[in-house]
Order: C-alpha cells, then sequence, then structure tokens
C-alpha cells in the first residue's frame, strides 16, 4: 500500500490585513496624530518666537535712529530743522536705513516735513490708521512691515513710529524710520526650514517608535490569539504560555471555557450512553421473546423492534456527533492511522470475496475531530464499498487546502445509477433488501459528516463502480 497523497495542495496563509477596528490601528493612528500636531504647534511657536526676537532687535535699532531724530530735531521761525545725523547709512541713497518726520494733515494722513537722504525723495510707506494707533499710544513707539520703498517690495522695510512734542510747539509731530529686514527674512526662512526638517526627523523617528512599542506591548496579545487559533485548528489542546499579569486572567478564562466544553462532551456522551443502554435493552428482550415465538404477531413485533432499533442507533449517533463536532476544539486524528486499521480489518472481514483495498494518505494529514467519527464515517464508507465491490477497493485522501481535507472511496462493483445515488442517503433506504444491514450506513455517514460543517457526494467511478467524496475539515499540520 502506498502513502503518496492523492489529493494535493499547497499548504500556504495570506495576510490580508486587519480590519478597521484595530486596536493597534487605532493606538498608532492616535499617537501619530498627537505627535503630528505637537510638532506642528511647536514648529510654529519656535519660528514665531524667533521673528519676534528678531523683530524687537531691529525695534531697538529703529527706536535708536527715532531717538537721534528728535534729538536733532529744533523749531526754528522757518519751521522744523532737522540737524544733520552722523549714521552713515542714512547719509547713502537707498541703503536700507531711513528716518522720516511729519505731522498729521486736516485729510488724517501724515505730511512729510523731513526726512533723510538715504531714502532718494521717497517716502516711508504710512497705514493709514497709524495716525489714530499713534494718538493713543503717545510717546511709544509702535513697529510694523512693509513691503518697502522699491518697486515690487525689492527692499522690505521693518517700520517704527512714535509721537512726540517738541518745545515751541503745540502739536506733535511723527517721528518715523525704517530698516531693510531682508536679512531677517532670510534667517528666519532658514531658521524655519532648519527647524521643520529636524522636527519632521523627530516626527518620522516618533512614529516609528510608536509603532514599534505598540508591535511590542500588544504581542502578547498576538501570542495569544494565535494560540486559541491553534486550539480551533487541533494544533492543540490548551493554552500553555505565559502571558503578562494584564492578560493572564484572559488565557486562564479561555482553558476554563475549553475544560468546561470537555465537561459538558463528557456528560453528554454518558447521558448517550445511558439512554442507549435504557432502550436497547427492552428492544432486546422483545427480540428475543418475539423470536421464540411464531406467528403474525410475532414477526410484526419483531420487525418493529428492528426498526426502531436502527432508529435508536441513528438518532443517538447523530446526537453523539453533533455535541463532539460542536465541543471538539483541539482534537487531531491522524487519516493514515484510521485507514489503514480500517482497511487491515476489512479484508479480513471479507477475506471470502479476497478483496483488495489499495488506500494512500499522506501521514501528516489529520482530521479535525474525534477518532471514533472518522472511524465511523470512513469504515461505513469502506464497508458499503467492500460489500459491493466485485474485488478491488481505492481509498484515497488528502488536504485540499483552506482547512478541509478530502477523502474518496471507489469499489469496482456494480455501482449505482445518477438517480439513485441521493435516494441512499435517505434514513433506512435500501436499494437491495436482500443485502444484510439496516440501510442506515451511508446516512449516518451523511449525517456525520454534516455535523462537522463537511459533505458526501455521490458519483461514478472510474473502476467501474461507486465513487463517495468526503469533505471534512482538516487539522493544519
Amino acid at each position: 500500500m502506498s502513502e503518496t497523497p492523492a489529493v494535493t495542495a499547497p499548504a500556504w496563509r495570506r495576510w490580508v490585513g486587519r480590519p478597521s477596528r484595530s486596536l493597534t490601528r487605532r493606538l498608532i493612528w492616535l499617537a501619530s496624530a498627537w505627535i503630528i500636531v505637537a510638532l506642528m504647534l511647536t514648529g510654529w511657536m519656535l519660528t514665531r518666537q524667533y521673528q519676534e526676537s528678531a523683530f524687537n532687535r531691529l525695534g531697538n535699532q529703529l527706536g535708536a535712529v527715532i531717538d537721534d531724530v528728535v534729538i536733532a530735531s529744533v523749531m526754528t521761525p522757518a519751521g522744523l530743522q532737522v540737524a544733520e545725523i552722523k549714521d552713515a547709512p542714512t547719509l547713502r541713497g537707498l541703503s536700507g536705513k531711513y528716518w522720516m518726520v511729519g505731522e498729521v494733515d486736516a485729510g488724517g494722513g501724515v505730511r512729510v516735513l523731513a526726512r533723510s537722504p538715504s531714502l532718494a525723495g521717497e517716502s516711508l510707506f504710512v497705514d493709514p490708521e497709524l495716525p489714530m494707533r499713534l494718538k493713543a499710544a503717545f510717546g511709544d513707539t509702535l513697529t510694523y512691515n512693509d513691503p518697502g520703498i522699491l518697486p515690487e517690495g525689492a527692499q522690505p522695510l521693518r517700520i517704527a513710529a512714535s509721537m512726540k512734542s517738541l518745545p515751541g510747539r503745540d502739536l506733535p509731530f511723527v517721528f518715523m524710520a525704517g530698516i531693510d529686514r531682508s536679512e531677517i527674512d532670510a534667517d528666519t526662512r532658514q531658521f524655519a526650514t532648519f527647524t521643520w526638517t529636524a522636527l519632521l526627523i523627530l516626527g518620522i523617528g516618533l512614529v516609528i517608535a510608536v509603532f514599534l512599542q505598540v508591535q511590542v506591548g500588544l504581542r502578547p496579545l498576538f501570542d495569544l490569539q494565535v494560540e486559541i487559533a491553534n486550539v480551533r485548528k487541533g494544533r492543540a489542546a490548551r493554552i500553555e504560555r505565559a502571558y503578562p499579569v494584564e492578560i493572564q486572567p484572559l488565557a486562564e478564562q479561555v482553558n476554563r471555557l475549553l475544560d468546561h466544553n470537555q465537561e459538558v462532551v463528557d456528560r453528554q456522551r454518558t447521558h448517550v450512553g445511558n439512554l442507549a443502554h435504557a432502550l436497547k435493552t427492552p428492544l432486546s428482550v422483545m427480540l428475543a421473546e418475539a423470536g421464540s415465538e411464531s406467528g403474525l404477531l410475532a414477526d410484526v413485533v419483531r420487525r418493529q423492534s428492528e426498526i426502531m432499533k436502527g432508529q435508536v442507533d441513528h438518532h443517538l449517533r447523530r446526537a453523539r456527533a453533533a455535541a463532539r463536532a460542536a465541543h471538539g476544539l483541539g482534537e487531531r486524528t491522524p487519516v493514515a492511522e484510521v485507514v489503514d486499521e480500517l482497511a487491515v480489518m476489512l479484508e479480513r472481514v471479507f477475506q471470502s470475496k479476497d478483496v483488495e483495498i489499495d488506500w494512500r494518505a499522506p501521514d501528516e494529514l489529520a482530521f479535525l475531530g474525534e477518532r471514533q467519527d472518522l472511524q465511523e464515517i470512513l469504515g461505513n464508507l469502506m464497508e458499503n464499498a467492500c460489500k459491493w465491490s466485485t474485488r478491488r477497493v481505492r481509498v484515497s485522501a488528502g488536504s485540499s487546502g483552506l482547512g478541509q481535507m478530502i477523502a474518496v472511496v471507489e469499489d469496482d462493483g456494480p455501482g449505482l445509477p445518477e438517480d439513485q445515488r441521493e435516494a441512499v442517503l435517505k434514513r433506512g433506504a435500501r436499494l437491495d433488501e436482500d443485502a444484510p444491514g439496516s440501510g442506515l450506513g451511508l446516512s449516518i455517514v451523511d449525517d456525520l459528516t454534516r455535523a462537522y460543517g463537511g459533505r458526501l457526494t455521490l458519483a461514478a467511478s472510474e473502476l467501474g463502480g461507486l465513487k463517495a467524496i468526503l469533505e471534512l475539515p482538516a487539522a493544519e499540520q
């Protein structure tokens, strides 16, 4: 007998991604969102603070220029006179450092009275609301940005303005000073670029750290998931690993649930056994009494008692299989061992027909269920094949992938017409009343297979007889 698998399929698993309601994804996204928001606020605040500090330094310089202009300004009979200020940049045209003195006119604007030579006839930008603001903050220095005195803002300025009074005049003057802020803007951009680049690198590092932290922190949960899956797939009977104190109670509860399920199965088996004993004994007595008598009544009692006994066997098997299939987590039955045992036994039983059973099944193939159920399923199919075969029976089994296995039982007997194949699966159906048996064999196989979520299909065999195709859950290798 060969052990090469007749039905093979690659054993592979595909990771299709975690669901949207993923705890890992939720933790990573929340932490990443907080990191991004915090770093953006930090970058904005640092850049803003750097720019304000630079503007404050320019404001101090402009305030000093205004003070020099105020000191140099005197009232004469001819009007306001501003003495020459010994500041080279203010004497050179469009040098980037300027001053201007004016007064508020009747329209609320500023009329220029004197200006530095560096302005080259131009004027500093005066905001329409500047006179009102200066009156409200009389004596204080206000600063603001201006696009510049040259076309297209080629020389952006930082301007300071202050309203002050001079001796000999009741109305105040508006003293203004401006300085080129191009270098400050360039330094601010450079600082912002460096800061945002550093924060971006820091943010990426923090997100990676969060991802690793979540993966490492939740690793026990992933391991517990794998262990529970192994129990469900028949690769383990219990959860054996020790977990952190936060997860260990969950693992213990799962083990208790498994123990409880096993207790339920054991109790159901006991109840089923007691019920079988309680029913079979009176039926055996009735059959014995009817067998010792002759007559029409004895024949009716004997025939009906046999039917009742067959029905009891059928329903008890079905209830027992349903209980085991529902609670049989962790059960793993090697298919090759069961097929080998059945083949040896049936060859002896049908020795008079010289039946030869050729079977193939890989050693690693395992049924996800209890051994006695697989024995009953394959035993009925193989016995039925031996009963109707001429001499040859062929059994093959293998994995079909996706947690399923396929077993095929064929014979070289007369076979079964297609229109009768569905009928033989019905309880008690017998197409040949002369053959021994109760007619429950294939029905029991179909019920047990369905209890495990499988399927039984009948077809024509290449050997000439009937082919039974059995699909059952398989334990992972």
